[in-house]
Parts: structure tokens; C-alpha cells; sequence
């Protein structure tokens, strides 16, 4: 039998802590379990103290030229997002380690890369209307795909809240809370298009399933909740038939929820709110749509413009 490190028994208390104390998801417990090992066995650290500066610049200096790993002519390398993600769990991991009075780095020491502007993913009103148009058939099938499109449209969710909706939720009071990443809870809002094809999908059910949102078998038949995998492999096959050539994602709706909002005169904090992100700053990458109001706006007053 195999005695753990130092190092490693850190690790699991820092995992159990973030997953209990922290309310994060499994998902989020899993990415940091997988990104501290790889430091752990890259730098082959034994102790908290054995991490010092020159242990995470090499640690860089290899996350840097390590392969993607899809086979490509260009040899490419992890991005800068992605090896951002390895340094974000090595600070977080320093941190807790700091609180417990554990010697070791100071969390201070990890700078992320730099990484370039955030690009958006979006697709245009008459595509967006083609897609929610899309699922227009009575049988199960298409009532759900109606409500999938619907409420990710309506409701800005991300795709792993849209899986947790469940049939008890009181959709007629035209909003309901969602726990969000970090267990945070927030209100969201359903329009009437989203409302009509929920009422209109949940009537047509007959099965007993908690989960709003199920797997139906070709013969029909409710087989279970529906999970994030196929709930983006529908909107895939969604968006293709409704004649779209871009990649269209959950995600995807929820930016064009978030652009909506914005071109129509909400404000970004408000927006910031519905999408239930923590910090202003992850909102902003959608001010290209309040950037556009201030070019309209300096060309209807500045009167070099006129």
C-alpha cells in the first residue's frame, strides 16, 4: 500500500473542501483534481514547501510547449485559456493552503497569460428566429426541443442549470430560482413563448420522471433525464436543420440571451444579474453591443457626424 505525500493529502483536503464548504460542482472538483495532478507529477513535489517560484516557471515553461494533441500540421500547442486553467486550480490550491497556515508559495506569485480579447459566438436574428422555429411538430420530440430552444433563449441558462429543471417547478409564476455555479442562487424570467411551450410539452407528458427536460426512445417513450451531451447534440442537429452553417451551442444562446438584452437598452449590470455571473468584468465581453449604441449615438449628436 501506497503512502500518500504531503503534497497529495493536501490536495484531497483542498478538493473535499472546495466541493463542501464551497458548494462547487463535481465538474469543477474533477477539472482541479486533473490539473493539480498533472502539476503534482510534473514538478514532483512532495511538501507545500517544496513549491516555489522557480518550481511553478518550470512548470509554465512545460504546460507552454505541450502538445494540443489533435493531430494537426501545425503542431499546436495548449492555449493561453487552457493553461490558464491549470495556474487558476495551483492558485486556489495555494490559497487554501495559506488559510490552513500551511507553508508554502503565496498565491500572490501566480500571474495568468495573457490571453487575447474573447471572441463571441453569435448567430443573427432571422438565423436565431430559423432556429426557435425549428422544432414545430406535436409529438414529445419537438414539444421538448421547443422547450429546450425556448427556455435557453428566455431564460439565459447555462446548460447544466437547464438539465437540473425539474417538473415541480412553478413555471406559471413566470419565474423561478436557479442555483448557479458556487451554489449561488439567482431569479430567472420565462417569456410567453418559453411558458406556452413548456405548458404545451408538460401536457403532453404522461410518465412520472422528476426531470423536466427526458430522453424519449424512437418508440416514445420517456427513458430517463435528458444530460448536457445530448441536450448539445439537439441543438446541434436543431441549428443544421434550420440551415444554419455555424457551430451553434447552448452557450451560443445564452450570448444571444445576453445580447438581446443589451441592444434592446438593458444595462450591463442588470444583465450581469440575469446571466449570474460574480464579477462585472466577465460580463463586459458583451459591451460590442453597447458599443454599437455609442457609435449610433456619436453619429446622431457629434456634429462633425451629421
Amino acid at each position: 500500500m501506497t503512502i500518500a505525500t504531503e503534497i497529495e493529502r493536501l490536495k484531497r483536503e483542498f478538493l473535499e473542501h472546495t466541493e463542501i464548504a464551497k458548494g462547487r460542482a463535481v465538474k469543477t472538483i474533477e477539472n482541479y483534481d486533473h490539473y493539480l495532478t498533472r502539476f503534482i507529477e510534473q514538478s514532483k513535489v512532495k511538501k507545500a514547501a517544496d513549491i516555489t517560484e522557480e518550481v511553478v516557471r518550470e512548470f509554465r515553461l512545460w504546460l507552454n510547449r505541450q502538445s494540443t494533441g489533435h493531430k494537426s500540421p501545425h503542431n499546436e500547442t495548449l492555449s493561453k485559456k487552457t493553461q490558464n486553467y491549470y495556474l487558476i486550480a495551483l492558485r486556489a490550491f495555494l490559497k487554501f493552503l495559506a488559510k490552513r497556515g500551511v507553508k508554502s508559495l503565496a498565491s500572490e506569485y501566480i500571474e495568468l497569460a495573457k490571453v487575447g480579447e474573447r471572441h463571441l459566438d453569435l448567430i443573427s436574428s432571422a438565423e436565431l428566429g430559423r432556429l426557435l422555429d425549428s422544432a414545430k411538430g406535436e409529438d414529445l420530440k419537438s414539444l421538448r426541443d421547443k422547450v429546450i430552444l425556448e427556455l435557453l433563449f428566455s431564460t439565459g441558462l447555462r446548460v447544466s442549470e437547464l438539465c437540473s429543471l425539474t417538473t415541480d417547478i412553478d413555471f406559471q409564476a413566470g419565474e423561478f430560482p436557479i442555483k448557479g455555479k458556487g451554489g449561488k442562487i439567482r431569479v430567472v424570467f420565462i417569456s410567453d413563448d418559453a411558458l406556452k411551450a413548456v405548458k404545451d410539452y408538460l401536457k403532453a407528458r404522461k410518465d412520472m420522471e422528476e426531470s423536466l427536460l427526458v430522453r424519449i426512445t424512437q418508440a416514445g417513450k420517456v427513458a430517463g433525464a435528458l444530460g448536457r451531451r445530448s441536450v448539445e447534440r439537439i441543438i446541434k442537429e436543431r441549428a443544421i436543420q434550420a440551415g444554419i452553417s455555424k457551430k451553434v451551442t447552448p452557450h451560443v444562446m445564452r450570448h444571444m440571451f445576453a445580447t438581446d438584452l443589451l441592444s434592446n437598452g438593458a444595462d450591463l449590470r442588470s444583465v450581469q444579474m440575469l446571466l449570474g455571473h460574480a464579477n462585472i468584468a466577465t460580463t463586459q465581453i458583451y459591451t460590442h453591443v453597447t458599443d454599437k449604441a455609442l457609435r449610433d449615438t456619436h453619429k446622431k449628436f457629434h456634429s462633425r457626424g451629421k
